[in-house]
């Protein structure tokens, strides 16, 4: 894996609510060298859907900072490693939706670039696409049971996650997920060699996206 530390991330919350919890795991060289979360105090309700799929109440957040007390957190990330997440597009919609952009910050998909943007992201969702594209779904618990990493996820979990969190749909939980499937791309003999360039090109949403980054083959 790569010596450049990446930094995968999930939150929990909706436009309403805003972040009520985040979740966050650094790999570095194929092994977790650090790991944070909490939740955090909603900017608006919490609905009865929102909080039936989190499990966040109101009452549970409401002594909690909210999410943009953590701008110094995101911003030193972001200067150290690129962020990844599984569909990063919500993500970095988070993201923006408080700080619009970090401060000027490595462009890790063009080396000796930087940029003033939370991207560009590794996604593991559309990196699974591009590799598996045969598959039927690519949901992160379906990639995680097809792949035979649920007792993995559930033993590091019981390490780093909060006992009451360590289950999908908790933000460390799932960010410990997304992080061990990018880990095991470099367990597949056609993709040990990958380079961080292919998998940005692999994370594009789109054909035209990866053309505008430029093409480039696995070395």
């Amino acid at each position: 894996m790569f010596e450049t530390p990446i930094h995968v991330i999930d939150f929990e919350g909706s436009r309403q609510s805003g972040v009520v919890e985040y979740g966050y795991v650094t790999l570095q060289q194929g092994e977790i060298v650090a790991s944070q979360t909490r939740i955090c105090a909603p900017i608006g309700t919490i609905t009865d859907i929102d909080r039936g799929q989190h499990g966040i109440s109101e009452d549970r957040a409401a002594g909690e900072a909210r999410f943009d007390a953590e701008w110094p957190l995101f911003a030193r990330l972001r200067e150290t490693g690129p962020f990844c997440a599984h569909n990063a597009a919500v993500e970095d919609g988070f993201l923006r939706a408080v700080w619009s952009y970090p401060r000027t910050s490595p462009n890790f998909s063009e080396p000796g670039q930087s940029t003033a943007s939370w991207g560009p992201w590794l996604d593991t969702l559309y990196i699974y696409r591009s590799i598996y594209p045969q598959l039927e779904q690519h949901k992160l618990q379906v990639l995680i049971t097809l792949f035979e990493l649920q007792a993995a996820l559930d033993a590091q979990a019981a390490v780093i996650c909060p006992a009451e969190r360590r289950h999908y749909h908790c933000a460390l939980y799932d960010a410990l997920a997304s992080a061990l499937l990018l880990r095991r791309l470099s367990e597949e003999p056609t993709l040990a060699e990958a380079t961080l360039r292919w998998l940005f090109l692999q994370s594009s949403a789109s054909d035209a996206a990866r053309e505008n980054m430029g093409q480039q083959e696995l070395l």
